[in-house]
């Protein structure tokens, strides 16, 4: 049970040492922006180019639901996990970032939650999908921690 305990609060530190490493502008641009555009790693060391998605922006975290055949999750997979984000607009305040895939219901729950509020129409076409994806592995959650 101690470990557990201490586990926990060094997750709540990490979180919070990950949001604090932000600049207070792009911490405020990613509690109320609708998009990040996601530039992930090439073979090459550079980025491609940006990919506008929805997100939620959770812990000092950029979460994404996606297809496990995107090039993002491709790119982590082979072990290239470092991504470009940008911020609002494919040109807006950007920060690095090192992406990982997670496999948590809980956040897989909180990121469906706040599609729904934040993409209401758009979610009303989506949200079966993305609620039987997460269950057959048709959709993955990958997290962006700030580096």
């Amino acid at each position: 049970m101690r470990r557990l305990a201490a586990a926990t609060r060094l997750l709540v530190l990490l979180a919070a040492a990950a949001a604090a490493a932000l600049p207070p502008e792009i911490d405020k641009a990613l509690r109320e922006t609708q998009y990040v555009y996601i530039q992930s790693q090439r073979k090459s060391g550079e980025f491609g180019k940006p990919a506008e998605i929805w997100f939620s922006y959770d812990g000092g975290a950029v979460y994404v639901g996606t297809r496990p055949t995107s090039w993002r999750v491709r790119r982590i997979k082979a072990g290239r996990p470092k991504a470009r984000i940008a911020v609002g607009k494919a040109d807006g305040p950007t920060f690095e970032a090192r992406g990982e895939l997670r496999h948590d219901a809980a956040a897989e729950e909180r990121l469906m939650a706040e599609y729904a509020r934040k993409y209401p129409e758009g979610w009303k076409r989506f949200a079966d999908s993305f609620k039987e994806g997460f269950k057959t592995g048709d959709r993955v959650l990958v997290r962006y921690t700030p580096q």
